[in-house]
């Protein structure tokens, strides 16, 4: 219940006064809160329990946009006065990427006019969009696949994948916090993540806000294969984690890391492992074996739900009852 309590604080201040009075009005389990969206002259929006709901002037939760909030101009600006502390121009280098990221962990996507300098994005003004995606950990929520990912030979090259909203990060983060950590029954081994959208470890002035483990070293908003290739040359992990491979890039790096003898655990947005073979740059990996676990996720019950492990082979090592 503090937990909880330090939660709803947490995130009810970042909000204008009046946007804070009727979130605070709502009765529900800031746990279950999963996205608050705010559009200008749009309808107050919140993603609970995995439902999208309107939220009402007077504080209710409704499936009807009638009756919706409607934000204004003034609040968002208001509200992007308290995100940044008055001083957004220190949070230059974090907008250019589309996001911040609060007290917390929790992360604030932004959305407006896009500043182009050198065909590159330099900055983002007029912002009228935002999506407050909070920051949930679920410790214990990886028991179920460490003994599949472990092995007396050593940690597996493992793959989750995902469709989103299902948890990937979610599971990824409790997976490095246990190896990083280590058990009665396993040493703890070093974990270099790179965080390029600060959402494993949701680093605040440079803290991570979740618990990723004793031996675990992070590489905050850094793009996956330049991080990568820095954590090995300068960290010496003995595993490499980074969430959402796709880019051509990424593969060079992944190759260059287990090439090291890194380990390595890393997401995909997917369904199954016969997506991720349809994928141009990504279904070399699988067909060469480079993964000797996938681990599949599905939107039902709790984040980072596992519905089947399979091994390299395409072997089903566990599936969900």
């Amino acid at each position: 219940m503090i937990q909880n309590m330090e939660k709803r604080d947490e995130i009810l201040q970042i909000f204008s006064v009046r946007l804070r009075h009727v979130l605070e009005e709502i009765p529900m389990d800031f746990e279950k809160l999963q996205e608050i969206r705010l559009r200008v002259n749009g309808p107050l929006l919140v993603i609970y329990g995995n439902r999208e709901y309107f939220v009402t002037e007077d504080g209710r939760l409704s499936a009807d946009k009638a009756g919706a909030y409607p934000v204004s101009r003034n609040e968002m600006q208001e509200t992007m006065e308290y995100i940044g502390n008055y001083s957004l121009y220190a949070f230059e280098d974090e907008i250019r990427q589309g996001f911040i990221t609060i007290q917390g962990g929790h992360r604030v996507g932004l959305a407006g006019k896009a500043v182009i300098e050198a065909a590159h994005v330099k900055n983002i003004k007029h912002i009228s969009f935002l999506n407050i995606r909070l920051s949930h950990q679920v410790k214990g929520c990886a028991d179920k696949v460490i003994p599949y990912i472990t092995t007396s030979e050593g940690i597996c090259h493992t793959l989750i994948i995902s469709p989103p909203r299902c948890g990937k990060t979610t599971l990824l983060r409790d997976i490095i916090r246990q190896l990083s950590d280590g058990d009665s029954t396993r040493n703890g081994v070093t974990v270099g993540v790179v965080d390029e959208r600060s959402e494993i470890g949701a680093c605040y002035l440079g803290v991570p806000q979740n618990d990723l483990g004793i031996r675990t070293d992070i590489l905050d908003c850094c793009p996956k294969a330049d991080g990568m290739l820095m954590l090995v040359r300068s960290m010496s992990p003995a595993v490499i984690a980074v969430d959402e491979i796709g880019q051509r890039e990424d593969v060079d790096a992944i190759e260059y890391v287990i090439n090291c003898g890194c380990r390595l655990m890393a997401t995909v947005h997917g369904s199954c492992i016969d997506d991720v073979k349809l994928k141009p740059v990504l279904g070399r990996l699988v067909k060469e074996k480079i993964f000797e676990r996938y681990v599949i996720l599905n939107n039902r019950g709790n984040a980072g739900n596992v519905t089947e492990i399979y091994d390299d082979r395409g072997t089903l090592l566990y599936k969900a009852v």
